[in-house]
């Protein structure tokens, strides 16, 4: 053995993303979640409101409580959540797992009621959502390609508004179409944007 060279394999690369995180959580989310195809009403009315709920804040803090969001707003389900009342609201305030802002507490329940308000016209939140996707686009660079909002995003806000959701700027609702697969802003050399079109063609065509 003396005398040889001993050779090492160098480290496997960590793959391209559209963000830098050192956070598992945050990693996980951004290969297996972001920009993959919410349709259902449940999904997309958590999404909306924990969207606003981030506002001002980081998006890890609001994965990091996500499963507290859940717990404490009946997992998003908008005939519970509809039926929440002042008590609810101050409970809600008393709960250090989520965070603890009453307009956004309040625009939750509002949502919530709106999605019904939406059901019941018969458009219900996934028709309404996805009647906002723009057409494919070139993939982006890089994160600082990408607007803070588009037209589709506007109208989209809105729309909801129109329906008493609160919370739901042409930003935050644009978060939320990116986060739901309604636009694929993944940039051009992230590892996981074909699979996530893929998913997308696949689940709405």
């Amino acid at each position: 053995m003396t005398g040889r060279t001993v050779r090492t394999s160098p480290p496997p690369r960590e793959p391209i993303r559209c963000w830098t995180s050192s956070d598992p959580l945050y990693d996980a989310y951004h290969d297996e979640e972001w920009g993959r195809p919410i349709t259902d009403e449940r999904g997309l009315l958590e999404r909306l409101c924990l969207e606003g709920f981030q506002s001002g804040l980081s998006w890890l803090t609001i994965l990091r409580k996500r499963e507290n969001f859940r717990a404490a707003f009946a997992d998003f389900e908008p005939e519970r959540v509809a039926q929440f009342g002042k008590r609810d609201v101050e409970r809600l305030l008393r709960d250090a797992g989520i965070v603890r802002h009453r307009g956004k507490i309040e625009a939750t329940i509002a949502n919530a009621r709106g999605t019904l308000l939406l059901r019941e016209a018969g458009t219900p939140l996934e028709e309404v959502v996805w009647a906002h996707r723009a057409k494919a686009k070139r993939a982006a660079k890089s994160l600082r390609d990408i607007p803070a909002t588009t037209p589709e995003s506007v109208a989209l806000s809105r729309e909801l508004k129109r329906n008493g959701f609160r919370f739901v700027g042409p930003t935050t609702v644009y978060a939320a179409m990116q986060a739901c697969g309604v636009v694929n802003d993944h940039i051009a050399a992230c590892h996981v944007r074909p699979a996530v079109q893929r998913d997308i063609d696949a689940r709405v065509g």
